[in-house]
């Protein structure tokens, strides 16, 4: 495919759902928390400036927010899923072909000579359709593309679009730390930064003989220098997953755009509990919940799953060692099915192989593997006419909880009062997804 690509980033997305919805917040620090409130997990460039980390405790980061006046949220994940969707919506009217990267990203194709012209009309529509401000990397590579809308959300002169695909590249990667590039990680970049000063315990042979060593390894600092080291060097340091990034930089694309979504294979659905739970009726009930969402997100994705693990921990931050605990027990299933009953079945039977009373238990989840394509799927002979009549049920059962709220219909296992569910002490409205939490405007 010809044409450059673009990399569509939401600033501080989470942040700006919130602030979407509530004007009052702009130029206001605000954080939002992860599960059961736990990390930060969303910032603002105020909360930037104030010191606050991203991943950091919300225990540590509290005097900082009660000092400086800092707004804080719970994750509110309706809200965000479905702002993502309109984002990309928009995004989508623009462009010729968009893979969805993440949640709040997207690798778009550009047409060449008016690249620029149409991200900043992507921008300026994004944010009147949806409140959401997002930046522009343009690039003839991924790689590049990435580089370019970090550097666009750094530099506000920029005016939210950044374009490396004319032939000053350099001198945007002279400036750029190889620490921020995509795929390279803490350890890498530490690697990089060494200067060879690392894992010097044992000298070699030049060392041991009290002769100066005939090479030693550079220091790479920023993009660029990464960008002028050897093939060869890149590759024994940094596999072949380097490499490609390497030639990335300088401008060889390695990195298709992927407008169909590839199949999963694995599905994970797990989450930390928002009180102690000791009882087998409690963990049944959430591990019987994490098996209902990973059938309705396989049968969202047309999928079905033939292998099922369930697994449960206590903390591992426990004092005591002899009460940290955690388990996982798998099995295959019949046939692949996203049939919930049979999941969920399946899952409450594999819970009672790894129950142990007596522990205090922080977190347990549902593990879907061998996942095919429902067309695709082999079908049982016992299945037959009985497997098509689920597959019916199942799509109206998701059909009425998509328009009237999740758990609307929800098998007898989920139970009712599930007070285990995690903590989400400042849970902003679910303003686009549900009617009784609408924003009311009132006129002056």
């Amino acid at each position: 495919m010809g044409g450059l690509f673009g990399l569509v980033d939401a600033d501080s997305f989470y942040v700006s759902c919130e602030r979407a919805f509530r004007p009052d917040l702009e130029g206001r620090p605000v954080v939002v928390l992860s599960n059961n409130d736990g990390n930060v997990v969303s910032r603002s460039r105020e909360s930037k400036a104030l010191g606050i980390t991203m991943g950091m405790p919300f225990f540590k980061a509290r005097p900082l927010i009660e000092e400086h006046n800092v707004a804080w949220f719970s994750s509110n994940y309706t809200l965000y899923g479905d702002l993502s969707r309109r984002v990309f919506g928009t995004i989508d009217r623009f462009v010729s072909a968009l893979e969805h990267y993440s949640i709040d990203e997207g690798f778009a194709h550009f047409e060449q000579g008016h690249a620029a012209d149409d991200a900043h009309e992507i921008r300026r529509t994004v944010r009147k359709w949806t409140g959401i401000p997002v930046s522009v990397g343009i690039g003839p590579t991924k790689g590049l593309a990435k580089v370019a809308a970090r550097l666009a959300k750094q530099r506000p002169e920029c005016g939210g679009v950044v374009d490396l695909s004319g032939p000053d590249v350099d001198s945007y990667l002279r400036d750029f730390d190889v620490a921020d590039l995509w795929g390279i990680g803490p350890r890498y970049a530490r690697f990089l930064k060494s200067g060879g000063e690392e894992n010097q315990e044992q000298p070699d042979l030049w060392e041991a003989s009290g002769l100066q060593p005939i090479l030693r390894k550079e220091r790479v600092e920023t993009a660029l220098e990464l960008k002028n080291r050897p093939d060869w060097w890149v590759r024994k340091h940094l596999t072949i997953k380097g490499l490609r990034l390497v030639w990335e930089l300088r401008g060889i694309s390695c990195l298709p755009l992927e407008v169909f979504e590839r199949p999963r294979k694995g599905l994970c659905c797990s989450r930390s509990f928002g009180r102690p739970v000791t009882t087998m009726e409690e963990l049944g009930e959430a591990i019987a919940m994490h098996a209902a969402r990973g059938g309705e997100k396989l049968r969202r994705q047309h999928l079905a799953a033939s292998h099922l693990t369930v697994f449960v921990s206590t903390s591992r931050f426990r004092q005591n060692p002899e009460e940290i605990y955690s388990a996982a027990a798998s099995i295959r299933l019949p046939f692949p099915t996203s049939y919930t009953p049979a999941i969920v079945t399946a899952a409450k039977a594999l819970l009672e192989r790894v129950f142990r009373r007596g522990y205090v238990y922080h977190k347990a989840g549902v593990f879907l593997t061998d996942i095919v394509l429902d067309s695709e799927r082999q079908q049982s002979l016992t299945d037959g006419i009985d497997g098509e009549q689920r597959l019916r049920l199942m799509e109206v059962v998701d059909h009425i909880n998509r328009k009237h709220g999740r758990h609307t219909i929800r098998t007898l296992a989920l139970g009712r009062d599930n007070g285990w569910e995690m903590r989400r002490g400042r849970l902003s409205g679910r303003y686009t997804t549900r009617l009784g939490e609408v924003l009311r405007v009132r006129a002056c």
